[in-house]
């Protein structure tokens, strides 16, 4: 191409460890790899920006979460209208998208599951009216997307033409595979994080406790026989509010055994220092994680409500918990993967599944598709 590709990213804001934010910071840094001018519009901008970016900050007016989204959708796209942009991407769903990340559920199947009642409020209308921009029968939105499980569902409840949705690879950074010196990384972290060398680690990584699961967590490790409790931790990294978790941890027994990390820009050597990665989540649209820890040869235990839990499935490398949850069939799981020899065969198998599988290249194929549309 002779002209420079100019591009506008949109999201809600930005703050260094979210798994869309990761996603946003991935595609943007390629975007700018190619040559391209890019531009970004956000309400709020937490940690540095990547070089070659140029950082909008948009005022928005409303107290409300959904007020704002949709000051902020408005504005915008009163802004884009000022300049030739090739094309206008979207991490979060609002009207005037060319393409849409969908890092994000359908909140239309999240609030299929509710009460009648939850369905009336402004904020319901609000942010279905956001949905519908991307995903109605009568958009033009390309929609990039990280996992196939819920593309029969925006088919069936917004019509969504199956042809606008295009399946990108995980986006894993390759400094999640072991190294060669593995057991010297291993062995340091853990002396980093106080654990012993004979104890079994359980590793979290996640940004919202609730809807990750870490009360599902904190249960299961509780169900654990005392001899075995004795002999495990879980480590939960994530930069949530932990206070009522430990009072929840407390409750049951297990505050010894769990200890919360606040966010990290560790998480490899975390993967590698870990015996397990557990991630019950409730929902989840992909859940890069599940991929990171395969990649980093760790079981897995994660729930059919993961969009990436297929990942697992197919390396034959952990367990899902099937929908709907029972707690019960999370404990059993969780019991089985530490007191018998599947962890071994488990990560053998992870290791087989990732040398086979691309799942390293998320951003390069989503700007190749930006390039088609801008073009």
């Amino acid at each position: 191409m002779n002209k420079k590709i100019k591009l506008a990213f949109c999201l809600f804001k930005f703050f260094p460890f979210g798994g869309l934010q990761l996603d946003f910071a991935n595609i943007s840094k390629e975007c700018v790899k190619r040559g391209y001018d890019v531009d970004v519009y956000t309400m709020s901008w937490d940690g540095d920006s990547p070089a070659g970016l140029n950082v909008h900050i948009v005022p928005v007016s409303g107290w409300s979460n959904h007020r704002r989204y949709l000051s902020f959708a408005q504005k915008v796209n009163e802004l884009i209208q000022k300049k030739a942009y090739d094309a206008v991407i979207g991490f979060n769903k609002m009207p005037g998208l060319d393409l849409y990340f969908a890092a994000d559920a359908s909140y239309a199947a999240k609030m299929k599951r509710r009460s009648f009642f939850s369905r009336m409020t402004r904020r319901y209308r609000a942010l279905m009216s956001l949905e519908a921009a991307v995903f109605s029968k009568d958009s033009k939105t390309q929609i990039l997307t990280l996992s196939t499980w819920q593309t029969d569902f925006y088919n069936q409840f917004y019509q969504t033409a199956v042809d606008r949705f295009h399946i990108l690879p995980p986006g894993i950074s390759k400094a999640c595979i072991p190294p060669a010196d593995y057991d010297e990384v291993r062995a340091q972290k853990r002396k980093q994080l106080g654990v012993d060398p004979d104890k079994t680690l359980i590793l979290m990584v996640c940004s919202n406790f609730k809807i990750k699961g870490v009360a599902r967590a904190i249960r299961a490790l509780s169900s654990l026989p005392a001899d075995l409790l004795g002999q495990t931790a879980l480590f939960v990294a994530g930069g949530d509010n932990p206070k009522s978790y430990q009072k929840l941890a407390k409750k049951n027994g297990v505050a010894d055994n769990v200890t919360f990390l606040g966010a990290r820009k560790d998480v490899p050597n975390l993967l590698m220092a870990s015996d397990l990665l557990l991630h019950p989540a409730s929902i989840e649209n992909a859940g890069l994680v599940l991929v990171e820890a395969l990649t980093a040869h760790l079981p897995v235990i994660t729930t059919a409500s993961c969009g990436y839990a297929f990942h697992v499935v197919d390396a034959n490398a952990g367990f899902v918990i099937p929908s709907p949850f029972e707690q019960q069939a999370l404990d059993a799981a969780l019991l089985s993967v530490l007191t018998s020899r599947d962890a071994d065969t488990f990560r053998d198998n992870a290791k087989a599944y990732i040398d086979r599988t691309d799942v390293f290249s998320c951003a390069q194929k989503a700007v190749d598709i930006i390039e088609k549309v801008a073009s």
